[in-house]
């Protein structure tokens, strides 16, 4: 009797198991965000999308916006060497540009934040390669490129190959300024707002120097502010920023 006893609990014990693992797991399942698609934290959101065949993914940030403004650009923000899209979130620059109607995303790029290492990112060429997926991905037509410091080693080969998918350009203390020429710089036509801060006396200089041949540049200059301006006067870069997408048609 006592051997039947002990069959009959471990039967009901296991079927017990059995139901809360029918129960369990859909559930796990749907919960579970799917490669490509949006998953929402907060207020932004945090999205892994495929590059192309054989390529890893890229991690990106996006705020979404209250209401989209017509005729309003995308805005992608790229990062310097010590930072990543996380930058943009934390600095409230995301949420900012979505509450005034533009869609606003922040990549981490290659080898930097949670996106992996990738050998196309060793060449120029194979930079403004990845850009040209990352728009693709994203579905950005005419966005606005917002590079600063190191990110210059991807938007500058872009930005002299395809300018014209540009709707606008903002430089902040690019690298890479003087590997192109005068010539080179005047064959372009896209909106750009050169923006540094003046305590920075290393490479915004000599970025300024080589970009004034941007044939449609204006200069906005952030006064106290070092290298990563937009870290030391957040105000003043919203609202240069602001002021320069609001006049882009």
């Amino acid at each position: 009797m006592l051997l039947v006893r002990s069959r009959l609990w471990l039967l009901l014990l296991g079927a017990l198991l059995a139901l809360l693992l029918y129960l369990l797991l859909p559930a796990a399942r749907r919960s579970r965000p799917d490669e490509g698609k949006r998953a929402w934290w907060a207020a932004n959101g945090t999205v892994r999308t495929g590059m192309a065949a054989g390529e890893p993914p890229v991690f990106y940030r996006e705020a979404p916006a209250a209401a989209a403004g017509p005729g309003r650009p995308d805005v992608l923000f790229l990062h310097g060497q010590a930072f990543t899209s996380k930058t943009w979130e934390a600095l409230g620059t995301l949420a900012l540009l979505a509450g005034e109607g533009y869609r606003a995303v922040a990549i981490d790029l290659p080898g930097y934040g949670d996106s992996p290492p990738m050998e196309m990112a060793l060449t120029a060429q194979g930079r403004r390669a990845f850009l040209d997926r990352v728009l693709q991905e994203l579905g950005m037509q005419r966005p606005v490129l917002i590079s600063p410091s190191m990110s210059g080693r991807f938007s500058l080969p872009f930005l002299l190959a395809h300018g014209d998918r540009l709707a606008g350009f903002v430089p902040i203390a690019p690298v890479g300024t003087k590997d192109f020429t005068a010539e080179q710089y005047r064959a372009v036509q896209t909106p750009t707002l050169i923006l540094y801060g003046d305590h920075d006396t290393g490479l915004a200089p000599q970025a300024l120097q080589n970009l004034q041949h941007l044939p449609k540049h204006r200069v906005a200059v952030l006064s106290g502010a070092g290298h990563a301006c937009y870290l030391d006067k957040p105000e003043e870069f919203h609202r240069a920023l602001l002021g320069f997408l609001r006049q882009l048609k």
